[in-house]
């Protein structure tokens, strides 16, 4: 009930003020307690760089764990409540179709305008982007953070509940912030790696929703491994080489990996057909792992 719960509160109300935010209270934890560990030497930035995403980790831990304790003395409709609330926070299905649906609109008001949109979504230098290019990042944008911001963030709550959840998205956010090479190679390597191993499961479940939601399941399974391994992420490519392929087109980083290279560049109805879909198959995955989250509940009744 409260993951069901927490995506109508989702859809209905959106993203908490940032003041309120935890994900924007964990970065600011990273950003405070990492602006030095790039500068030290690789071994030492490798262990201060660990140390401190574990801390980090341990207090968010302990935070959600300690809610979770507390509502556990609650009446359950009152528990069952909060946990949507606390849980709300920790993904964002309504944002990311709201800001991938933005970019498609701003290209007709121009280039410039939607280069401007995708900067707030993507991390890669926009400003040499052409129409076709910016539409091709967008829903690579929407495929990898399908995984990482809604399906990722469920299923450990499904698993281990609110804490699980929480860890989750603190690793997610460290990866985001801490997670790339250049001056970040050492002090933000365990960070990288935590959220690889964090990401398999959730990276494939997606990439499985997204291939049976196209029209030819069977080539688009059998492709899917070979295009995946195209890009230097074990997880990211999973989730876009599978909208790549279930609709037919090809996603690019320019100079870097292509997928499905031999289809033709997405359309605009092929962005409103990506959106559609990936709403479905978050409020699909939604009702599974509430499923596996009451089964979970239940033995624990009965075993105690």
């Amino acid at each position: 009930m409260s993951l069901v719960l927490a995506m109508l509160i989702d859809r209905w109300l959106g993203e908490p003020p940032r003041s309120l935010h935890p994900v924007v209270w964990m970065g600011s934890y990273l950003g405070w307690i990492g602006r030095r560990l790039p500068a030290l030497r690789p071994a030492a930035a490798f262990t201060l760089g660990m140390m401190a995403w574990l801390a980090g980790a341990a207090i968010v831990a302990a935070v959600y764990g300690c809610a979770r304790m507390l509502l556990a003395e609650c009446p359950s409709w009152l528990a069952a409540v909060a946990t949507a609330l606390l849980l709300k926070p920790l993904f964002a299905l309504r944002m990311l179709l709201l800001e991938v649906g933005s970019v498609e609109r701003a290209l007709a008001e121009g280039l410039e305008s939607s280069r401007s949109r995708l900067r707030r979504i993507v991390s890669r230098d926009t400003a040499h982007l052409d129409a076709g290019e910016v539409r091709e990042s967008a829903l690579e944008s929407l495929a990898e953070n399908l995984s990482d911001s809604v399906v990722g963030p469920l299923f450990w709550f499904a698993l281990l509940g609110l804490p699980g959840a929480a860890v989750y998205r603190f690793a997610n956010t460290a990866d985001a912030m801490w997670g790339y090479r250049g001056k970040w190679e050492w002090a933000g390597k365990f960070a990288a790696r935590t959220d690889d191993v964090l990401n398999l499961i959730p990276a494939r479940l997606t990439a499985l929703a997204l291939s049976l939601a196209g029209g030819n399941r069977r080539l688009t399974l059998q492709r899917l491994p070979r295009e995946a391994a195209r890009t230097a992420s074990p997880n990211s490519g999973w989730p876009m080489a599978a909208l790549a392929l279930s609709l037919g087109i090809r996603l690019r980083k320019p100079g870097v990996y292509a997928l499905n290279e031999q289809a033709d560049g997405p359309a605009a109805g092929d962005v409103a057909l990506a959106l559609r879909r990936s709403e479905i198959i978050a409020w699909l995955a939604a009702g599974l792992f509430a499923v596996i989250r009451l089964s979970h509940l239940l033995l624990g009744i009965t075993h105690g």
